[in-house]
């Protein structure tokens, strides 16, 4: 997790610097040049040493290091900056033989160390030039406890298997005994998964209702969904004063009927290009009674109905509602979701915090600001606040995407991937789903993922599950494949004192003895949950009786 506070001394640099020479600045300048417009010097406070870039005359102007990348490995990068006034945001930057490559940014003060992490990937083996930038040219840049990791494929998803090992499963130890309570060795144990408890599930649309091909697909697979569009305000009240709520009530209630859990999306969304007509020509008295009406309309029908809310959706990006009614609008709309449904975690919804290290606007650091901004506004002190990343992806990032979930993970709030889907062709797509998929799943504090690929006749929004005949594309083999993986059916025969050892990830298995290929019918199925323990990874025992 990244170091938040703003430390009077930088930490030691990860993985002793990595690949970067000379990561302390111990042994002066070695390894680092001036990098632009700009003049470098070594200095030294309270035994500490570092590099420093002063007379910066463009954003780019600072120290750098030349660097060998190699394709196929995944880079993490961290760095400890101080600047010498103001709160500016500084980033990393890799220039290679193929462009730009942004690693990770952080909001840098004087008189203190902040923690930069990121990551980055490059698309050919070749040269590297690391430097760091700001666009406020007045400030120095100091910087101290560079560090540059590579890892294999091979090792990353390494990493992944033992933090779903670590985090996401639980061992148990089943017995098989007949009536009398002997052990029964060399019988075969069907464990067959009922629900996955992390919450996986993708997006729908009113085509459910009316379509059994698309509902059987569905449910076979999802506990959690997202409706796509039928909560929005312009679904619901295209004119002033006509609130229609049939369409999201009917997907509720199909949601309600197979045990789906559903996030309310959304209540206000703050791009201008998604209002209704009658929205935009309020004057601001109005609009401020309308946008009050319309938290109180939708969350109190909904309200102890739905897991999450979406209370103003990618107002990083944009700022409509502060365009009418001022800098702390958002802050105001949250207090009155907190007034209308405290019992339900109020998320805020943003594209591009893990998927884009080059989109400022919306970066790790932006992120927290704005919750904290929330969440410090008076009478918003206790809300249950939820951090909501859309994760529209291309080409994924995944160190970068690491890296910002740790940075976001210091919130200490529940953290979701709600709207995943890739840009690209469908070989492509699936290959980054998977990539995508198991980032997340193998990362502790995702405590819930929702896919962006509701299905229409006329295509998804931009990644399809399956063909118009509810065939899997590739993209759908990748999450069944998963869901196989992360449950599913499992067998194994007993030893000689009757037990089977399974590592289960946790959610809810019906449990049998098999002899000669069928079911003993003198055994009951025997139900068993997995559960997170509580003190540390223990191995659960079951027993199950023929």
């Amino acid at each position: 997790m990244v170091q938040l506070q703003c430390l009077e001394n930088p930490h030691k640099p990860q993985y002793n610097g990595g690949i970067i020479v000379n990561p302390e600045l111990n042994d002066g300048l070695k390894a680092w040049s001036t990098f632009g417009d700009a003049k470098i010097e070594h200095r030294e406070s309270d035994g500490n040493k570092y590099v420093v870039a002063h007379t910066r005359k463009n954003p780019h102007g600072s120290m750098s290091q030349k660097l060998y990348l190699k394709k196929n490995h995944l880079y993490t990068f961290s760095a400890w900056v101080q600047v010498s006034e103001g709160n500016v945001q500084v980033r990393a930057v890799f220039k290679t033989d193929s462009g730009f490559k942004k690693a990770g940014s952080v909001f840098a003060e004087p008189k203190c160390w902040s923690m930069l992490k990121g990551g980055l990937t490059v698309d050919t083996s070749g040269h590297a030039e690391l430097y760091f930038e700001s666009n406020n040219t007045s400030v120095e840049i100091w910087v101290d406890s560079i560090s540059l990791q590579p890892f294999t494929e091979k090792e990353w998803r390494s990493h992944q298997d033992q933090s779903i090992e670590r985090t996401r499963e639980e061992k148990v130890r089943i017995q098989a005994v007949d009536e009398q309570g002997n052990p029964l060795s060399n019988v075969t144990i069907s464990i067959q998964q009922k629900t996955l408890r992390f919450p996986f599930g993708c997006a729908m649309n009113k085509n459910i209702l009316s379509n059994t091909a698309y509902q059987n697909w569905f449910t076979s697979r999802f506990r959690v969904t997202t409706f796509e569009d039928e909560m929005k305000w312009y679904s619901t009240e295209a004119t002033r004063g006509q609130v229609d709520y049939s369409v999201p009530d009917a997907m509720l209630a199909f949601a309600k009927q197979h045990n789906i859990a559903v996030r309310g999306h959304n209540v206000i969304w703050d791009d201008p290009k998604y209002q209704s007509g009658w929205v935009n020509s309020l004057s601001p008295n109005d609009f401020r009674t309308a946008v009050q009406a319309r938290v109180g309309s939708i969350m109190t029908r909904y309200r102890g109905k739905l897991i999450a809310w979406d209370v103003v959706n990618e107002n990083l990006h944009f700022s409509f509602v502060e365009s009418k009614l001022g800098q702390s609008a958002s802050s105001v709309i949250y207090n009155w979701a907190g007034k209308t449904d405290g019992f339900t975690t109020l998320f805020l919804n943003e594209y591009n915090t893990i998927e884009e290290s080059g989109d400022g606007a919306a970066s790790p650091a932006k992120y927290l600001q704005k919750l904290k901004e929330i969440q410090s506004f008076p009478g918003n002190e206790n809300l249950r606040m939820g951090i909501g990343l859309e994760s529209h992806f291309s080409t994924p990032n995944l160190p970068y995407m690491r890296a910002s979930l740790d940075t976001l993970a210091s919130a200490n709030v529940p953290i979701w991937l709600t709207e995943v889907d890739v840009q690209g062709n469908p070989a492509q797509q699936a290959q980054y789903l998977e990539q995508i998929l198991r980032e997340a799943y193998s990362y502790p504090k995702i405590a819930g993922i929702v896919i962006w690929s509701a299905w229409s006749p006329q295509g998804c929004y931009r990644m399809c599950l399956t063909d118009n005949n509810f065939r899997n594309l590739a993209t759908g083999d990748v999450v069944d494949k998963l869901l196989h993986e992360w449950g599913g059916s499992l067998a194994g025969v007993t030893d000689a004192n009757g037990f089977f050892e399974a590592s289960l990830s946790h959610g809810d298995y019906s449990v049998k003895i098999i002899r000669h290929g069928v079911a003993d019918k003198s055994s009951s199925t025997s139900n068993l949950t997995v559960a997170p323990t509580v003190s540390g990874r223990t191995t659960l025992i079951h027993r199950v009786t023929a």
